[in-house]
């Protein structure tokens, strides 16, 4: 089945597809090291990581496995982070979800907002039941985000990741289409 890339607007935020024009944008994004610090990769150190990503952005709604969305600030524009809802399953009705923000972005409460939206076209959409999600167990703040929009820490995957040397454990989240709550931020999708 192929996917649309939904463009969702929330009171602060525009999620919408991946143009080619932001590829500086998540070059800075992905190749600052306090951004990708409990990422299961290291910091891109070329530009082209940025195209290839675009790239595979463009290819997974085609697939049917997914999609991706970049985030831009209501207010100004400005490109702030991405989130996604991949390895999209129709028939167990699930995927996972992601998102990666900008430094100057954490701590306002958009990492929330966006994931709310995007779980919301998830639910309604794709009519999932359940949602899978993963953080670094140093990453308090990932942790957080996930339990204030309802997921609930299911495992730990012990010494999962190896990254720049680093070994580091990776807890499980999950979200049930029956204990979501949708948020009280009107999102409309265009």
């Amino acid at each position: 089945m192929t996917l649309t890339t939904p463009v969702l607007h929330t009171a602060r935020l525009r999620l919408r597809p991946f143009t080619d024009t932001d590829a500086d944008a998540l070059f800075a994004l992905h190749s600052n090291t306090r951004v990708m610090r409990y990422w299961d990769s290291p910091p891109w150190q070329e530009r082209t990581r940025a195209e290839r990503f675009l790239a595979t952005c463009r290819k997974l709604p085609g697939e049917g496995t997914g999609v991706r969305v970049a985030i831009d600030r209501a207010s100004d524009g400005a490109f702030i982070g991405w989130s996604n809802l991949t390895g999209w399953n129709p028939d167990f009705r699930s995927a996972s979800l992601g998102y990666c923000f900008d430094e100057a972005a954490w701590g306002h409460g958009y990492a929330t907002e966006a994931a709310h939206a995007l779980l919301r076209w998830g639910f309604e959409t794709l009519d999932l039941n359940r949602v899978q999600a993963e953080a670094d167990t140093r990453n308090a703040a990932s942790a957080r985000v996930l339990e204030k929009i309802g997921f609930v820490r299911e495992g730990t995957l012990r010494e999962e990741c190896i990254v720049n040397g680093e070994v580091s454990d990776t807890w499980v989240f999950g979200l049930i289409r029956r204990e979501w709550q949708p948020s009280d931020v009107p999102t409309s999708a265009l």
